[in-house]
């Protein structure tokens, strides 16, 4: 729960620097934090469903300033923008298209695929082994690629 306590920090420190933005920002966090934790039996969330939590916060960030700029709303989607910014700052750093395409070429080589057939089977392996590292379609797209689709 280290990301609980370190978003926790984050809002005081927002708050004595009154930086309304931010702190916005890090109250929707701890927003979704704390439903999570109501959903589920027990009161601890898994790191992985931390992260999926937070790319889903930057994922719905991104489109909503895409619609604002699709109707000439630019200051609507500089703040959905700039919030997704804050939230991305808890994610860890994205691996590289080329250190991916190595990960999913050693999956391909370990469970022995060879055709789209096996898609689901490395896609599985994928997503968990680069799990909040990696956008879900480009994992697709390189399998896809990789296994001659």
């Amino acid at each position: 729960m280290a990301l609980e306590t370190q978003i926790m920090a984050d809002i005081k420190a927002a708050m004595l620097a009154r930086d309304q933005k931010k702190l916005e920002a890090l109250r929707a966090i701890k927003a979704q934090l704390l439903l999570e934790k109501t959903k589920g039996s027990s009161d601890e969330i898994s790191e992985a469903a931390e992260l999926s939590l937070l790319q889903k916060l930057v994922k719905q960030r991104k489109e909503s300033a895409a619609i604002y700029t699709e109707n000439g709303r630019q200051e609507l989607a500089d703040e959905e923008l700039f919030q997704a910014s804050v939230i991305e700052a808890y994610l860890p750093k994205p691996i590289s298209d080329e250190k991916l395409t190595g990960i999913i070429k050693d999956i391909i080589a370990q469970t022995g695929s060879s055709s789209m057939k096996d898609m689901g089977k490395v896609m599985g392996m994928a997503t968990k082994q680069v799990a909040g590292k990696a956008d879900n379609a480009k994992i697709s797209q390189i399998v896809r690629s990789l296994l001659g689709a």
